[in-house]
């Protein structure tokens, strides 16, 4: 039961904070490009990265603390509900050239960033571990 409420309490806080970027992100670069969507996704998928490794490497990963930053934060943060809805509304209103680079940089950003993340995080736990 406990796990749930750590979830809960995770997505709470990621859904704001998800909000909060995206919308100071989209405030600043006008013009049409779900920039803020894009900007959430891709620092989740590098945080989500870096966690994994973390937990990974103390052998955490099934932990209620993993459970709230994986699950409810980091899942709550990112969102494939708005990228998909954003590029659809893209394609609708005729512009299929950035509908397409958007799903291009969505998909390639974010795994590039997760595996950017989890190598970051991995590397310095493992240089503290030599240290």
């Amino acid at each position: 039961m406990i796990s749930y409420l750590a979830i809960a309490l995770g997505g709470a806080l990621g859904g704001a904070v998800r909000y909060l970027l995206g919308a100071l992100v989209d405030r600043r670069h006008a013009g049409g490009f779900p920039w803020g969507t894009l900007v959430v996704n891709t620092s989740g998928a590098l945080v989500a990265g870096a966690l994994a490794a973390g937990f990974a490497h103390f052998g955490r990963l099934d932990s209620i603390a993993a459970a709230a930053l994986l699950i409810g934060l980091c899942g709550s943060y990112t969102t494939v509900s708005s990228f998909s809805l954003q590029a659809l509304t893209l394609m609708q209103s005729g512009h299929a050239g950035r509908a397409a680079l958007y799903v291009l940089l969505s998909a390639a950003g974010c795994l590039l960033a997760a595996a950017a993340g989890y190598g970051l995080a991995l590397s310095l736990l493992v240089a503290g571990a030599a240290a």
